[in-house]
C-alpha cells in the first residue's frame, strides 16, 4: 500500500517514447524530493493517451502517496492531460484569471493578441488548485483526493522547475512531514570501482545503520554518495562529517571535490583563486579541454588560448617540438607530450600549460602503443611533469576519460605548486 511520503513521476508524451526529447525533468524532480525525505519509488512515461495516462495513474496510486505529472498541457490537440485529469476528478473547466493575466502580459510582451485557443490554457479543473505559471502560459493544477497528492506541471523544464521550487516544494513541506535526507558526496577521479571500493570497504563496512553510500560511476570518475536520514541537522551534518574525514585519510589523493560541481569548475575556481594563467596543447582531445574551459565565465581572466595539433607538422611548426623527438619516440610518447607543453608555455606566454596526446582509436596503435595509450603533461616555470594513462578501445570514452585525466593532473599540480 501506498505511503504519504512515497512518490512517482510520470512524464507524457509521444516525443519521449521515440527518444526524439530526452527527460532531464524526471531527475532533476527527484532529486529535489529526495532532499525533503520523499521517495521515489517509480518514474515512467506514457504516450499522449487519455487510456494510458489514467492506467500509469491508477497504477501509480498503489505504489505511492504523491503522483507528480509533467507534460500534455499545451493548447494542441495531442495536449489531452488537462482534460483527461478533469473527467478523472469528475470536475468542470473554470476559467483562472490570474493565469490569463499571466498569458496577457506574456503575449503583451510579444506584441501580439491573445487566441482563444491560449485563452483556453488559462482554464483548469474547479476540483483542482490552480497552481499559476508565471513563465508560460500552461497552469499546473493540484489535486488531493482519498489520501492522495496528484501535481500536473508542463513538460517544458524551465516551467516545470519554476512552479516546482515556488509552489509545489513548499507545499509538499506543509503537507508531508518526513525524516530529513541529508547526502555528501565526493568526487574521485583516476580510480576504478572495483579498486575504489577495495580501497574503501573496511571504512564501508563500518559505517551506521543510518547511512548508506552509493557508488556513481561515469566515465574517468566515480562519485560517492554518502546519505543519512531520520537525524536532526545538526547531528546528521556532525556524523557525515567524521565520517568524511575517515574517508579523507584513506584516500586522500583521489577526492579532488565534493557535491555537484564538476572538474571543469573546479579548475576554473582554483585558477582564479590563484591568479595563474593556463594555455593548452591538445591532439587526440580536438579541442574538448578548452571547449569545457571557455563555457565557463570568467574564464578569460586565466585561460590564454591553445592549439589543436592533431598532424605532426603542426606539433612541429605551432609548438616547437623537435622533429627528431617525433621520429625517435613518435607522437604519443612521454617526451612529445613534454615538449607540447612546454611549446604551449613559451609561444603563448602563460604561468601553466597543459598538454594532451594519444591514440583514440578505433585504429592507429600497435603492439607497443595499443589503441587508449594516452601522454599527459603539466609545464610550469621551466619544469615540465608527465604521465602515461593506458585508456580503453572505445574512442568516445577515451576522449572524455583523457579530458578528465587531463584536468585532474592540472588541478594536481595546482595544488602543489
Amino acid at each position: 500500500m501506498y505511503k504519504a511520503t512515497d512518490a512517482e513521476i510520470i512524464t507524457i508524451g509521444d516525443e519521449l517514447l521515440i527518444g526524439q526529447v530526452i527527460d532531464t525533468n524526471s531527475a532533476w524532480m527527484a532529486q529535489q524530493l529526495n532532499l525533503q525525505g520523499i521517495n521515489v519509488r517509480q518514474i515512467s512515461s506514457v504516450p499522449d493517451s487519455a487510456n494510458e495516462i489514467l492506467l500509469a495513474i491508477k497504477e501509480a496510486e498503489q505504489r505511492a502517496g504523491i503522483i507528480l505529472i509533467t507534460g500534455g498541457l499545451g493548447p494542441t490537440k495531442d495536449d489531452i492531460t488537462k482534460t483527461t485529469l478533469n473527467a478523472y476528478f469528475g470536475g468542470k473547466m473554470v476559467l483562472n484569471l490570474e493565469q490569463l493575466s499571466k498569458i496577457e502580459e506574456i503575449f503583451a510582451g510579444y506584441g501580439k493578441e491573445v487566441s482563444e485557443l491560449n485563452r483556453k490554457q488559462a482554464e483548469v479543473p474547479d476540483t483542482c488548485i490552480c497552481l499559476v505559471n508565471p513563465k508560460g502560459t500552461a497552469p499546473g493544477m493540484w489535486f488531493e483526493q482519498n489520501q492522495h497528492i496528484y501535481v500536473s506541471m508542463p513538460g517544458v523544464p524551465y516551467e516545470m522547475k519554476t512552479l516546482m521550487q515556488g509552489q509545489v516544494l513548499p507545499m509538499l513541506q506543509q503537507k508531508i512531514k518526513s525524516p530529513p535526507v541529508l547526502h555528501r558526496t565526493f568526487l574521485t577521479q583516476g580510480i576504478g570501482e572495483s579498486d575504489l571500493a577495495e580501497k574503501i570497504e573496511t571504512w564501508e563496512t563500518a559505517l551506521p545503520q543510518s547511512m548508506k553510500l552509493a557508488y556513481l560511476p561515469s566515465p574517468g570518475e566515480v562519485r560517492l554518495r554518502l546519505t543519512i536520514r531520520g537525524m536532526e541537522p545538526e547531528m546528521a551534518q556532525s556524523a557525515l562529517e567524521e565520517q568524511a574525514q575517515k574517508l579523507y585519510a584513506i584516500i586522500p589523493k583521489v577526492i579532488y571535490g565534493e557535491g555537484n560541481t564538476q572538474l571543469p569548475e573546479i579548475v576554473h575556481q582554483t585558477m582564479l583563486q590563484k591568479g595563474i594563467t593556463l594555455s593548452l596543447a591538445e591532439s587526440c582531445t580536438g579541442g574538448r579541454i578548452a571547449h569545457l574551459l571557455t563555457l565557463l565565465p570568467g574564464c578569460s581572466a586565466y585561460f590564454k588560448g591553445g592549439a589543436v595539433v592533431y598532424s605532426n607538422e603542426l606539433k612541429v611548426s605551432v609548438l616547437g617540438v623537435n622533429e627528431e623527438t617525433i621520429k625517435r619516440f613518435g607522437a604519443v610518447s612521454r617526451e612529445t607530450a613534454e615538449e607540447m607543453a612546454y611549446g604551449a608555455l613559451t609561444r603563448f606566454g602563460s604561468d601553466f600549460a597543459l598538454a594532451v596526446t594519444g591514440i583514440a582509436g578505433p585504429d592507429g596503435g600497435s603492439e607497443e602503443k595499443p589503441v587508449g595509450t594516452v601522454w599527459i603533461a603539466v609545464a610550469a616555470e621551466g619544469k615540465v611533469s608527465s604521465r602515461l594513462f593506458r585508456l580503453g578501445a572505445d574512442r568516445n570514452r577515451n576522449i572524455t576519460v583523457a579530458t578528465l585525466a587531463a584536468l585532474h593532473l592540472l588541478l594536481k599540480t595546482l595544488n602543489e605548486a
